[in-house]
This record gives C-alpha cells, sequence and structure tokens, in this order.
C-alpha cells in the first residue's frame, strides 16, 4: 500500500488540510501521514477524512499528532459516514460571510452598531441564510458580543449553519469564548463560497 508522509507542522490553516486534500486525490489507494503540531490542524484533518469517508488513525506525541489517512480498502462503509460533502446549494439559498466585527467605513461605534441590527434583522426575517461565516474582528461576534452571538444563537437553533474561522478566534484569544456555531478552516470556507451562486459579503 502506498503511504505519502508530509511534515505539515509549523504551517497556518488551512494549509495542512489543503496539501492533505491534494495527496488523497493524486493516489489510488493508500495512506497520507500527516504531522501537525496543534488541535487545529488534527481536528480539520479529522473533518476532511470525514468528509470523504476515510478512515483515521491519530497517534500523539507531545503537543504533536500523527494522523494517517486511509483511502482504499480502510475506508469506511457509505452508512457509517457522520460527515457528508454538502451537495451544492439550490438557488435562493444564500451564504453570509462577515468580514468585520464593524459594518461599513467609517465611524466605529457606529459600525457596531449597524452589525448589532445586520444580525438582528438576518435572525428576525425569512427566509435564513443556509450558512454565516465569521473571519477577522468578525469573530468576536460570536464570542465576545454577548447580543450578537445571542441573535447567532438563534439563527443557529433554525438550522443555519454559523462557522467561525479558527485562526482568527486564536489571534483575538477567543477560542474558549466561543458561544455559538463551531470552529472552521479556510478551507471549509472558501468550499462554502465555492458551494453556491448567492453570496452576502460584509
Amino acid at each position: 500500500m502506498e503511504i505519502k508522509k508530509l511534515d505539515c507542522t509549523k504551517l497556518q490553516c488551512p494549509q495542512p488540510v489543503i496539501m492533505t486534500k491534494k495527496e488523497l486525490e493524486s493516489m489510488g489507494e493508500g495512506v497520507v501521514e500527516v504531522k501537525v503540531d496543534n488541535t487545529t490542524a488534527k481536528e480539520n484533518l479529522l473533518k476532511l477524512a470525514a468528509s470523504k469517508g476515510l478512515a483515521v488513525d491519530i497517534e500523539q506525541n507531545g503537543s504533536d499528532y500523527k494522523v494517517k489517512i486511509i483511502k482504499g480498502e480502510g475506508e469506511i462503509p457509505k452508512e457509517e459516514k457522520t460527515i457528508k460533502k454538502p451537495s451544492k446549494i439550490s438557488s435562493g439559498e444564500e451564504v453570509v460571510l462577515i468580514t468585520s466585527e464593524f459594518l461599513g467605513k467609517g465611524n466605529d461605534d457606529l459600525g457596531k452598531i449597524l452589525m448589532k441590527g445586520f444580525i438582528y434583522t438576518l435572525s428576525e426575517t425569512m427566509p435564513y441564510p443556509s450558512k454565516i461565516m465569521l473571519i477577522n474582528s468578525a469573530a468576536k461576534l460570536s464570542s465576545e458580543n454577548i447580543e450578537t452571538a445571542e441573535n447567532l444563537k438563534k439563527l443557529e437553533e433554525n438550522g443555519v449553519k454559523i462557522m467561525t474561522c479558527g485562526t482568527c478566534l486564536d489571534f483575538y484569544n477567543l477560542k474558549e469564548n466561543l458561544k455559538t456555531g463551531t470552529v472552521a478552516n479556510m478551507y471549509d470556507i472558501v468550499e462554502a463560497l465555492k458551494e453556491t451562486e448567492n453570496k452576502i459579503i460584509v
């Protein structure tokens, strides 16, 4: 069985998952063995494997992880897959990418008020978007800002997928404060944007 080894230590998101995806796509059957040095990278690799229905073996050595993704005979039977790659979002559904805790340019205090109103309006009007993705200082909206986090939580309870950039949460030291949704990587965000024709970017 073919074995490909990748040393992805010291690489930032989403490099480990993208490099691993390319190796998996280039091989028939075999194992891609990836070394990473943080839990976020490890979790991102697990998501990738799960989305493709592939078996995984993990070894931990201190803060380092060796993630083995098995393609071929080790694939998980279709009925056991828990995460499926979403199909292309149908026309009428929207993906919202929020790039800042402020809405618009100008006065920051006004920008925060406008963003609060924007997210509240999203939570009160239908149809809801299918996904809301938060990057850069927008990570504060699902963690630090109580009011916007509550409205995002309401959206999540109504089926909207809330995705906050893990690198951004780390940068602002907010990962432990995440109040709603899931931690996402840049690969997840790019794939979500590519899968729909209807995008709102603010």
